[in-house]
């Protein structure tokens, strides 16, 4: 879990544009961060396996 201030500054506006970073929302992790589903790659798995992404399934083989 993120500290609730990194969070925080990550939503402002930077003063630079170069500045800006991406967080997942739902748990605050920096790294990992799929633009594509603006959540990081952990809380994607977990949404995924339990059903509540539409159109996205766990691959098993």
């Amino acid at each position: 879990m993120a500290k609730t201030c990194l969070r925080i500054k990550a939503q402002r506006p930077p003063k630079f544009k170069v500045r800006a970073y991406n967080r997942c929302p739902l748990c605050g992790r920096p790294r990992a961060f799929y633009r594509r589903f603006q959540m990081c790659r952990l809380c994607l798995r977990l949404l995924a396996r339990k059903g509540e992404i539409p159109g996205l399934t766990k691959a098993s083989w």
